[in-house]
């Protein structure tokens, strides 16, 4: 039986290959949440540098957050990329939600950077 590492990894190996094969050239929104914040970032994996960053640590969010863990906070989070994203001429992304499945703050995180004007 494989350890959740390895699971893990076999997911996110596999959610990389489906976005190199359909993102098109397009900069991808990643997704990274540890059990007390949410981070976003739009990369350029052709220029290897992050366009547009943002998380639940941010200074504007962080004073009207109770805790970064909480849907609430990646909803938070996703509107702030987005609108970031937006000023930065970025409308078109993929999304890569890691070894993560889409549920719960992933999920929440992606539909209020849909919301934002960000289209995946």
């Amino acid at each position: 039986m494989n350890t959740q590492h390895e699971m893990q990894a076999r997911r996110r190996k596999r959610l990389r290959y489906q976005i190199r094969k359909k993102g098109g050239g397009r900069p991808r929104l990643s997704v990274f949440r540890s059990s007390k914040n949410i981070y976003a970032q739009v990369i350029d994996d052709v220029a290897g540098r992050t366009l547009v960053a943002a998380s639940s640590l941010d200074k504007s969010l962080a004073e009207i957050l109770k805790t970064g863990a909480d849907i609430e906070a990646a909803r938070a989070v996703g509107k702030l990329v987005a609108e970031r994203a937006k000023s930065a001429g970025l409308s078109q992304v993929v999304f890569d939600r890691g070894s993560y499945l889409y549920h719960g703050r992933v999920k929440a995180l992606a539909e209020a950077a849909r919301e934002g004007g960000l289209s995946f």
